[in-house]
């Protein structure tokens, strides 16, 4: 009989189209992650993945694995959904907080989602940054919440915290419509070495990476104006006083006089993810709103 652990581990391989980045979505280590592939193989007597000069892609044999491994999934939710309400989600609370760009995009569509398939339950949504909820969910003032932490970086909002990722959202750069650069369809960070630059607050985890970024492509960013409001950088952007590093979910809707341009040759990226109290004693309901979150995400 198949592990349904390996499937799992099988089926993100070929969905984010790398080991490396199977591992950061399960977290595991990237070793882990290839010895499950390699078991799954030995168990099927077939080569499920192949790695080349293009990446890693599914065989024949690993397509087959992964679409009937997702039905199988697919239906696991099911159960556990119709299991859910079974045992009570009928009623109690569900406290949820969130960052503000993912309040205003990804939060909206599930906690609509949410309270149609949950009506009876008391929903409560909180608003802030992950260094101040991240604290106030370890001590159990929030069931569940919506924080981001960067790549390789030290600094991990989930820390302590059972995380899950919902997405990889990228950083563009904002530049005023009239600005010289903005004719081209992709920047380096060194182009941008001489601008004056507009942020959020100095102590915030997006300012500091911001700053991590300039300083490794060689230059410190000359900052001028900082605000935590994402429309308020937009417009002293489209002002023409600076440019700026802006998250995708910050910029759904781009402030007129504004262009938004990728970085080459990848643009930084920050991880969405969705957090409980580690242990047992994570509310039904929260499970519940973390596949949602998940389904939402996915759509997105």
């Amino acid at each position: 009989m198949l592990n349904l652990g390996r499937l799992r581990v099988l089926s993100e391989v070929v969905t984010r189209g790398s080991f490396s980045a199977a591992a950061e979505s399960l977290s595991y280590t990237q070793s882990a992650v290839s010895q499950a592939v390699a078991r799954l193989e030995a168990e099927t007597g077939a080569v499920l993945i192949v790695r080349d000069r293009r990446g890693v892609r599914p065989t024949a044999a690993g397509v087959t694995l992964v679409e009937h491994a997702d039905k199988i999934f697919a239906q696991v939710d099911a159960a556990e959904a119709e299991l859910a309400a079974v045992l009570g989600i009928r009623g109690g609370r569900l406290r949820v907080a969130s960052f503000p760009s993912a309040g205003s995009t990804l939060m909206p569509l599930a906690v609509a989602r949410f309270r149609g398939a949950h009506p009876d339950v008391e929903l409560s949504l909180a608003e802030g940054e992950p260094e101040e909820i991240a604290p106030r969910l370890r001590a159990g003032e929030f069931d569940l919440a919506l924080l981001f932490e960067f790549p390789g970086v030290r600094e991990r909002a989930g820390a302590g915290l059972q995380p899950l990722t919902l997405l990889e959202d990228p950083m563009h750069v904002a530049l005023p419509a009239d600005h010289p650069l903005a004719g081209k369809r992709a920047l380096a960070l060194a182009d941008l070495r001489d601008e004056q630059w507009v942020q959020t607050s100095e102590s915030s985890p997006c300012a500091r990476h911001v700053v991590r970024l300039c300083l490794a492509a060689g230059f410190e960013p000359k900052v001028t104006f900082e605000s935590d409001d994402y429309e308020t950088v937009q417009g002293l952007v489209a002002a023409g006083v600076g440019v700026a590093l802006i998250p995708r979910l910050a910029s759904t809707r781009v402030h007129e006089g504004i262009v938004i341009r990728a970085l080459a040759p990848r643009s930084p990226v920050r991880k969405v993810i969705a957090a409980t109290v580690d242990g047992p004693g994570v509310v039904p309901a929260a499970k519940s709103m973390i596949r949602i979150l998940g389904e939402v995400a996915r759509s997105y």
